[in-house]
Formats: structure tokens, C-alpha cells, sequence
């Protein structure tokens, strides 16, 4: 049973920064795309930040010069470094896993984790 399992979300006021991590329970976890994903009250769940087995990054124009994601494939985890955070970036923040091979989608999930901003 694969587990993705988030932490340190919380509640920060705006311009702070928090630290979001994600460890998984991947056997082969450095081959999976890695991403970040966010769901805001009454909102679609939308892409934030996603990196590639090779280390490509891609970001929503929402939070690029603001957000880094990382990798550690040794530790199986994935981090997203949230600096200058404004209250619209308050959602349930949730770590994602995706493989693509020609006969299957491997897709899973954490449980979220949320991030609140306000003053």
C-alpha cells in the first residue's frame, strides 16, 4: 500500500514562509514525477508545483518566484519552500505521485495538509 504522507502546514500570517514535506512509501520513488497540488473552499484542486525524476520544475504563474519545490530521493521525500505567502494561497495542500508508463497510470495521493494564511 503506497502512503504519502504531508507535513507542516499551519497557520501563518501574510509575507511568512512555510515548509511543506512530503514522504513516500515508494519502492522506486525517484522515478516518479513528484508534485504539489492545492483545493481552496468551493475551488478545483489546481496543479501548484510538480518535478520530474530528472529534476524539471514547473509552476502555476500563481507562485513562481515564490515557491521551490525539491526532491530527495534518497529520503523519498518532496518539498515545497512557500516564501512570501499571501492569503489567497490558503488551501489544503496535497502531495502528489505520478508514473506514466504505456500500459498503466500510477497516480496516488496524500491526505492533505492544510495552509492557512491570514493576519
Amino acid at each position: 500500500q503506497v502512503q504519502l504522507v504531508e507535513s507542516g502546514g499551519g497557520l501563518v500570517q501574510p509575507g511568512g514562509s512555510l515548509r511543506l514535506s512530503c514522504t513516500a512509501s515508494l519502492s522506486i520513488f525517484s522515478i516518479f514525477t513528484m508534485g504539489w497540488y492545492r483545493q481552496a473552499p468551493g475551488k478545483q484542486r489546481e496543479l501548484v508545483a510538480r518535478i520530474t525524476s530528472g529534476g524539471s520544475t514547473t509552476y502555476a504563474d500563481s507562485v513562481k518566484g515564490r515557491f521551490t519545490i525539491s526532491r530527495d530521493n534518497a529520503e523519498n521525500t518532496v518539498n515545497l519552500q512557500m516564501n512570501s505567502l499571501r492569503p489567497e494561497d490558503t488551501a489544503v495542500y496535497y502531495c502528489n505521485a505520478n508514473r506514466a508508463t504505456d500500459w498503466r497510470t500510477y497516480n496516488y495521493w496524500g491526505q492533505g495538509t492544510q495552509v492557512t494564511v491570514t493576519s
